[in-house]
């Protein structure tokens, strides 16, 4: 099997899934898109499942983006801080970053790491 329709059916899953689990979500928050939503599921498979990948893309896209932002900012005021580091572990403003927000970037930057690793291994392609 061809490394790069192996990652393409993996990916397409990922946001099937995804897709799938947004459609699930707004089934049961939105009261006016219920019956919509149930009376989908009776629809030809095939295009419900293309459909759902194209939620879980823009899903995925939009989380991405989140992502890079939050790093974004994590990058700028580490930039900000290092030229105007405090000399106790308190900032400026007097609030100490939260273990939430620590591990939060931390998160965010091992997802950077494994996709950057993966960008790689899809252009060495097979070996």
């Amino acid at each position: 099997m061809n490394p790069d329709n192996l990652t393409e059916i993996i990916q397409k899953g990922f946001r099937v899934t995804l897709g799938a689990t947004s459609f699930f979500f707004e089934t049961l928050q939105d009261s006016s898109k219920r019956d919509e939503n149930l009376n989908k599921l009776n629809s030809d498979f095939n295009q419900l499942t293309e459909e759902w990948a194209e939620r879980g893309e823009i899903t995925e896209r939009e989380a991405r983006n989140f992502v890079d932002t939050i790093l974004n900012q994590q990058n700028s005021q580490a930039n900000t801080d290092s030229i105007t580091v405090p000399s106790s572990p308190i900032s400026n403003s007097g609030f100490v970053q939260s273990d939430i927000q620590k591990d939060l970037l931390e998160l965010t930057q091992e997802i950077a790491s494994l996709r950057a690793d993966l960008q790689k291994s899809q252009e060495l392609g097979p070996q």
